[in-house]
């Protein structure tokens, strides 16, 4: 029984430090998978530095966030890929939001968004989703008792230029599923799906929009996907 009530402690303590709007705008800012200083993450909160300092002086002791020092710099990052998937998957399952974008550039930033952006190391949005669709279309990728890659999906990896044999003996699972919370579907994630977003951004497939986690593909990455997995980008 002892067990069960710590349980239930922890997690009632880790659900009251995302209860908090600011820490949690925070966190979400952080699944670009960059380090920001505290100054950045406090303009992005909308709050006081004095204010986002308590915040995240919080994040760092619960776990949440590792933070690294460069001379009178604080930058802070999430501190895992399991951090970041838990903050996706929280994401994944909130009731729609009834609030209607006030700007236009609102509008546009969640599109963007939506269609295509970084999680933490892995690609989500429409684009991760249907790239996990494609691959499992093509056999690379089975989801039968657990997500797995097969020879022809390691052997596309090995052609984007991927280190296979690096990936195998990595701590992290080789595939996983991230519960994406635009699409409401599973995209790839684990070091498979960390290494299929490195690649695409190193061999110019992919690149960011503006300071944002949004991504979009270059005309090469266009006609590559269109080319290796049949994906339109014109086709959202």
């Amino acid at each position: 029984m002892s067990v069960r009530v710590d349980a239930a402690s922890g997690i009632a303590e880790l659900a009251a430090i995302f209860a908090d709007r600011s820490r949690a705008s925070m966190c979400v800012a952080l699944l670009d998978g960059r380090a920001w200083t505290a100054g950045e993450l406090a303009r992005y909160a909308d709050i006081a530095r004095s204010t986002a300092t308590e915040h995240l002086n919080l994040l760092v002791a619960a776990d949440v966030l590792a933070e690294e020092r460069q001379g009178r710099h604080r930058y802070l990052r999430l501190a895992s890929t399991e951090i970041a998937e838990l903050i996706e998957t929280l994401a994944a399952h909130t009731p729609p939001s009834r609030e209607h974008p006030r700007t236009l550039r609102t509008v546009t930033t969640q599109a963007a968004l939506a269609r295509a952006r970084t999680c933490y190391d892995h690609i989500a949005g429409w684009l991760g989703v249907a790239v996990t669709d494609a691959m499992t279309d093509r056999d690379m990728l089975t989801r039968h008792d657990g997500w797995t890659l097969t020879a022809s999906g390691l052997a596309w990896l090995r052609e984007l230029g991927a280190d296979t044999e690096a990936l195998r003996q990595a701590r992290r699972p080789m595939v996983r599923s991230c519960l994406d919370w635009t699409e409401r579907r599973p995209h790839l994630a684990g070091a498979a799906g960390a290494a299929v977003c490195t690649r695409f951004f190193e061999i110019g497939w992919t690149e960011r929009i503006g300071s944002d986690r949004a991504i979009r593909l270059t005309t090469t990455g266009e006609a590559a996907l269109l080319d290796q997995l049949n994906l339109r980008w014109s086709d959202l």
